[in-house]
């Protein structure tokens, strides 16, 4: 039994509106076991059988869609991989700075995105299907990578997660 952890992007933001209660049932009606959501974003644990990711992000998926009636896009990972790219975070936390875990589901997406010409006041890394990101406050929608990163043609690729969420959610 392996644990995973499901990263659903755009839930309850956007008009996309799910309840938790909701989506630990219809993951749980999946065939996991220990489901649990952290915080009303799309953040689920679970424990599967199942050894293929890309299986359980498929079946998350089409699941989503057909229930909610959206486009969904779950970013799943195991337990211990979040762990381990939320303790490798490489940059100093401070005060009045975003700390960020960009999840990235193409080698060729994570590649554009590192070579964002990034402000000054940014800083970005590669991590194990990662890419981290520290950012000012106020600073995350209009910085060099920011402005990268909303762009629609991220959106199958991508979700992020700041520090204090990842570590909610490894508990």
């Amino acid at each position: 039994m392996a644990e995973y952890v499901a990263l659903l992007r755009g839930i309850n933001v956007g008009g996309i509106r799910i309840p938790m209660a909701d989506l630990r049932a219809l993951v749980a009606e999946l065939g996991h076991g220990d489901v649990s959501t952290v915080l009303a974003s799309g953040n689920v644990r679970f424990t599967s059988d199942s050894d293929d990711i890309a299986a359980l992000r498929t079946d998350l998926e089409a699941a989503l869609a057909d229930r909610f009636g959206y486009d969904a896009f779950a970013f799943v990972h195991r337990r211990d991989h979040v762990a381990a790219v939320t303790g490798a975070y490489p940059f100093d936390e401070q005060d009045g700075v975003h700390a960020y875990v960009v999840f990235v589901a193409d080698e060729t997406v994570l590649e554009q995105l590192l070579g964002v010409d990034v402000d000054e006041v940014e800083s970005v890394e590669r991590g194990d299907g990662v890419v981290y990101w520290s950012v000012p406050q106020k600073q995350t929608l209009t910085s060099a990578f920011g402005k990268e990163l909303g762009k629609a043609k991220y959106k199958a690729t991508t979700t992020n997660r700041n520090l204090r969420t990842l570590r909610k959610i490894l508990g």
